[in-house]
């Protein structure tokens, strides 16, 4: 009987032990170049800081979120813009600030945390070629409206659904107080966007803030100054549970978020999307040379 119950006594712990094991993390990501990318760069990270980690990229947003409301994900960067939206059904308005705060309360209640957004914003943009932005003065979506309304020559690349979305063209246009007419504006596929701003058939595009052909092709992204566009802040999210387990995980990922930016984003991006270097590669360059591996 007492070799009986210290067998079940060692089973029990030896369970609890494989439960709340501090060294083991599993970081998942989406199936898009800069998930693949910080997904990696995180597993590098964390394996060379001592924890047992488990790589699981390539998963579309929804049923990644699924898998670590589910606790078989234990960390991954998510996009605020994208909890308050997607996950947490919220429509209204919110500063950057507010976006960060809503989300960071909702997901608390089912077990998520958000640690330190990073300064990398993956939201909408309005982009320029650089040396077209510099002779004309434009810095800004307000530079632009001016612009517009002084009436330079200025041509639209939009995809279809930020076009015809209610929060898209149209209500842009109402903040910024201009009006640009239909024949002024061409509609296309995304990624053509980016080439027609390059070949100089357009001279403003719809970009996506941290899109590596923003530098490839020089592009300058106009400043937001009115906070049009939602904020999708670039944002370490761990399993409270995981955090209870590895209490120095918070501190860990905060410093690698900090080290995080549109620009940066962008150019490691494109050093995938552009230049062909693999992911595994951009990631642990980086870690390199910000002295984390």
């Amino acid at each position: 009987m007492k070799t009986l119950m210290t067998l079940l006594t060692g089973a029990a712990l030896a369970g609890s032990l494989t439960t709340a094991q501090a060294n083991e993390i599993v970081v998942g990501g989406k199936n898009f170049t800069e998930q693949q990318i910080l997904a990696s760069m995180t597993s590098q990270y964390l394996d060379a800081l001592g924890y047992d980690v488990e790589k699981r990229s390539g998963m579309g947003s929804a049923v990644l979120r699924q898998a670590q409301e589910n606790g078989q994900i234990d960390l991954y960067w998510e996009y605020t813009g994208t909890s308050l939206i997607n996950y947490n059904d919220v429509t209204e308005r919110l500063s950057p600030e507010e976006t960060y705060s809503r989300v960071k309360e909702l997901d608390a209640e089912k077990g998520l945390v958000w640690l330190e957004p990073s300064e990398a914003n993956n939201t909408y943009a309005l982009a320029m070629r650089e040396d077209d932005a510099e002779e004309r003065g434009i810095e800004s979506l307000s530079d632009l409206a001016q612009a517009v309304n002084e009436e330079e020559e200025l041509t639209f690349a939009l995809n279809a659904e930020f076009y015809a979305r209610e929060d898209g063209w149209r209500p842009l246009q109402q903040a910024y107080d201009f009006r640009i007419g239909r024949g002024d504006v061409k509609r296309m596929d995304s990624g053509l966007v980016y080439q027609a701003l390059r070949d100089g058939q357009v001279e403003v595009g719809l970009v996506f803030a941290t899109d590596g052909r923003i530098p490839a092709f020089d592009f300058r992204v106009l400043e937001d100054d009115q906070n049009y566009f939602p904020a999708y802040a670039l944002t370490p999210v761990v399993r409270e549970e995981t955090l209870e387990a590895n209490p120095e995980l918070a501190e860990q990922m905060n410093t690698l978020s900090g080290l995080l930016d549109d620009t940066t984003m962008s150019n490691l991006n494109a050093q995938v999307d552009v230049e062909k270097v693999t992911i595994e590669r951009v990631a642990e360059n980086f870690l390199e040379e910000n002295d984390l591996l």
